[in-house]
């Protein structure tokens, strides 16, 4: 593997990258700098790029990257709460769920939901972000009542909650059809939905994940739903599983033809499979320990090219890939860093070991040293405040954090040498 910090640092010119890459590629790429709409194929064929190639496709995603969205990296500072880890789907991929008489089984009160909507809001959150197991006992207007008990509670702050899934089993539960299932989750407060769920939007692979519990198809309606009833989403892909550039860029262009009919993806959020305790690698022959370092940079680099204009908001998930990479992804088409999170539980629960929070401050400081200017965004992507003069103010973690998982300890050098540049 090529060392990648390094080659960022002593980038070459766009011209001479593109003058090294091979000609079939860089065409492809050219066409993606003219603001030609890139097809299905050449994206498959992007996500194959090596040597060269791989160094041309990065220094053009940033290049479109800059043009679409200017050098402002963004975050968003928000807390999880997943308010049951019960749940009886068994998806392979996925080591949180448990059984309702399982010893580490919780079910978190409506109240202490809302309690602790509030204690993210008086750390300076503007969102929550809510989403839990499908649990077989819960009420049919479990998810309304979430939705009030915390906007009671916390009138002003924006709900992010709900995956596709929990939307299938919520109108499942209620008996009540989907548009007016939505219809009414909006009006108790719902502000958008998390676009996971999504996994491969590719048939055969979905059924080796979930037994296509949740159809491709079935995604796809509730999440334009959504987007009908004025319910912006975000947009997700999990790979580096069993899966391969064909799935996708098939991903990709189905996301891409969603969001020319609705509009209403915020942001495209690819997150890598985290397989250490999940069954799907124990038991899959063919499963891979997730994604390589170069997976993971063509994922966001050709999501940028096949995206633009489209979905310009490129995420990359500091909780999947560490933060040292996710600030090495703002130099390869990536222009947001997600959310604090101040708690984290699912991929931890799969083996994931990069933390619960990264602060406020934290954040800054991983924008600066790769050359952004940092600024906090809402959910739905306006500004709360430029930090490009300032600093936030600073706040311990919510969860006491162990020895050595300090978030910003890899940006010793590296800040040093972004600051000299």
């Amino acid at each position: 593997m090529q060392d990648f910090p390094s080659l960022i640092d002593r980038k070459p010119t766009l011209e001479a990258s593109l003058a090294e890459a091979s000609l079939p590629l860089a065409r492809i790429l050219d066409a993606a700098l003219a603001g030609r709409e890139l097809t299905q194929t050449e994206g498959e064929k992007l996500f194959k790029a090596e040597g060269s190639d791989l160094v041309a496709l990065l220094h053009v995603a940033d290049t479109i990257r800059s043009q679409r969205v200017g050098d402002k990296a963004t975050f968003v500072v928000v807390r999880n709460i997943n308010f049951t880890n019960v749940c009886y789907m068994a998806c392979q991929f996925c080591n949180f769920g448990v059984r309702k008489d399982s010893a580490g089984a919780e079910w978190l009160s409506l109240d202490e939901v809302a309690r602790r909507a509030e204690e993210a809001w008086n750390r300076g959150g503007t969102e929550v972000c809510i989403q839990g197991g499908l649990h077989p006992d819960l009420p049919a207007d479990y998810y309304v009542q979430i939705l009030e008990a915390v906007k009671r509670r916390v009138p002003d702050i924006h709900v992010h909650a709900f995956s596709p899934f929990e939307i299938w089993y919520g109108v499942r539960k209620s008996r009540i059809p989907l548009a007016i299932y939505l219809a009414g989750l909006k009006q108790a407060g719902l502000g958008s939905m998390p676009g996971t769920a999504a996994e491969i939007l590719d048939r055969e692979i979905r059924l080796q994940l979930t037994r296509n519990k949740l159809s491709a198809d079935e995604w796809e309606n509730i999440i334009r739903a959504a987007h009908n009833a004025g319910i912006r989403t975000t947009a997700t892909i999990m790979y580096g599983h069993i899966d391969g550039p064909a799935h996708w860029a098939a991903h990709i262009a189905r996301i891409r033809a969603i969001q020319k009919d609705t509009g209403g993806f915020t942001e495209f959020v690819p997150l890598g499979f985290i397989h250490d305790q999940t069954r799907l690698y124990r038991d899959h022959p063919a499963a891979r320990p997730g994604p390589t370092t170069g997976e993971s940079l063509r994922m966001h680099a050709v999501a940028r090219l096949m995206l633009a204009g489209h979905i310009d908001n490129i995420q990359v998930s500091w909780v999947k890939l560490g933060p040292e990479m996710a600030h090495l992804m703002l130099h390869c088409g990536a222009n947001d860093l997600g959310g604090t999170l101040m708690i984290e539980s699912i991929s931890r629960a799969a083996g994931a070991s990069h933390g619960q929070e990264i602060t406020p401050s934290e954040m800054v400081r991983i924008i600066r040293a790769a050359g952004r200017m940092p600024v906090q965004r809402n959910t739905l992507y306006d500004m709360v405040e430029d930090f490009s003069g300032h600093d936030p103010a600073e706040i311990a973690p919510l969860v006491k954090r162990s020895h050595g998982t300090n978030p910003v300890a890899f940006l010793g050098g590296r800040a040093a040498a972004m600051a000299a540049r």
